[in-house]
């Protein structure tokens, strides 16, 4: 088995926020996204396509040209980019998909490029409690003017997240080689140089995460705080479920330690990694610089730049 993967998980620590809307179900009722647990409790979570979002913002913040957005091929399709994998890293590592309409009754065509980059939602740690923030809209100064009294669902707590990069596919693209036989090749659109860059300009967005959405009123910050992360030799978010807290509120390195044990042979590598002023270091981490200095690393070493 040889390397064809990076899985990383992290944990991120809001004291006071409300990080992704949801559909209202009151007029005056800012609610925010929740799952339902089989007791009932919620847990709050910030959806995969808000994170995606993000780290394209924070890709081009940090000087990465963005594919430009423009309208579908079809009346009601959803807005396409370039599509351009060889020149936009965002269409390389998030992919991308439009629909054609077929000509004189035949059928329409698509053009599909999976992201290599795969993405779980934030979710929460802990159970939404019910806390709201009461506030009053009143930007007038005329005492005729009636004020709009909102409220807006806030929570506390340490979320957890999960990417799962498939080194083996930056960069490249899989083709029809040959029609009668549906033979497939793969090609590679850029040189290893540029792919070792795009991944770790993804690193970079991810290491400063900090999603705009609902910031004005409630700034907070998502970036990993704490990141238990793997070179895998098969594709698997392995520390997905199993990054967790203890009750004191320490990261439960006992339950880290078994997932490498478990899937041993499937790794090449693995790193914990973790911001001090947050969570206390445990035996067995590095700081978080060090941590992504090593995912750097890697990806230099797979792509053969070291």
């Amino acid at each position: 088995m040889k390397v064809n993967s990076i899985t990383i998980t992290y944990l991120s620590k809001v004291s006071f926020a409300s990080l992704n809307g949801s559909d209202k179900e009151v007029d005056n009722i800012n609610p925010i996204k929740k799952v339902t647990l089989q007791n009932g409790e919620e847990l709050p979570y910030v959806s995969s396509q808000a994170i995606r979002r993000a780290l394209r913002d924070k890709l081009e913040e940090l000087g990465s040209d963005i594919s430009p957005v423009g309208m579908s091929s079809t009346d009601k399709g959803a807005p396409k980019t370039e599509m351009n994998p060889i020149k936009y890293i965002d269409d390389d590592l998030f992919g991308y998909m439009d629909a054609s309409k077929g000509k004189d009754g035949a059928a329409g065509t698509s053009t599909v490029r999976t992201s290599p980059i795969r993405v779980e939602s934030l979710l929460a740690l802990a159970t939404y409690k019910g806390d709201l923030d009461y506030a009053t809209n009143f930007m007038g100064k005329k005492i005729e003017l009636n004020a709009n009294i909102f409220e807006t669902e806030i929570h506390s707590g340490v979320y957890r997240g999960t990417i799962l990069i498939e080194l083996d596919r930056i960069g490249k693209e899989t083709k029809l080689k040959d029609e009668k036989t549906r033979e497939l090749e793969t090609v590679d659109l850029v040189d290893n140089k540029e792919k070792a860059t795009r991944v770790n300009n993804f690193l970079n967005a991810l290491q400063m995460l900090w999603s705009q959405g609902r910031q004005t009123r409630f700034l907070a910050d998502i970036s990993p705080k704490f990141v238990a992360a793997g070179l895998m030799k098969s594709k698997n978010p392995i520390f997905l479920e199993a990054v967790d807290l203890t009750e004191e509120g320490t990261i439960n390195i006992s339950k880290l330690n078994t997932v490498v044990s478990d899937y041993d042979k499937f790794m090449e590598d693995y790193v914990f990694a973790v911001q001090e002023a947050v969570f206390k270091k445990e035996e067995g981490m590095n700081s978080l610089k060090e941590g992504f200095d090593k995912l750097e690393n890697w990806v230099n070493t797979y792509y053969g730049i070291n």
